[in-house]
Order: structure tokens, then sequence, then C-alpha cells
């Protein structure tokens, strides 16, 4: 499952990051998301959601909720 299809409030544990594009998947890493690392989803929006990580909030969009599987 991915982070569109998370509860928001719940924390649920990144089990993979799945993507192609190796300059989005270091962003990624630089954000805190990455294998074993906890992550909850704040709230929806109509592209993307918004997510809490270590420290921080980040608002992401679509294509970078759907390449977070949980």
């Amino acid at each position: 499952m991915t982070l569109r299809d998370a509860i928001e409030g719940k924390e649920y544990v990144i089990k993979g990051i799945e993507t192609e594009d190796e300059e989005l998947s270091a962003f990624l890493f630089s954000l805190g998301c990455y294998s074993g690392e906890a992550i909850t989803v704040v709230s929806h929006l109509k592209g993307g959601c918004v997510v809490s990580v270590k420290d921080g909030r980040y608002n992401m969009d679509s294509q970078l909720a759907d390449a977070i599987f949980i």
C-alpha cells in the first residue's frame, strides 16, 4: 500500500521506495523517507498529502506519495 492509501493520523513504517528516478529517490532520502522510518499522513489533499517524518512536515504530490510503500 502507498501513502495515498494511508489513514490520516495513523503512524506507518516505510517498507520501501519504488521509483526509477534516482533524483527523486535521493530527494526522499534527504527528507528522511527511507525503509524502516516512521511516517504519518497528517491530511490528504486533492493533489497529494501532508506527511510528518522525523521532526518535519512536508506536502507531497501524488507522484511522491505513490513512490512510498508502507
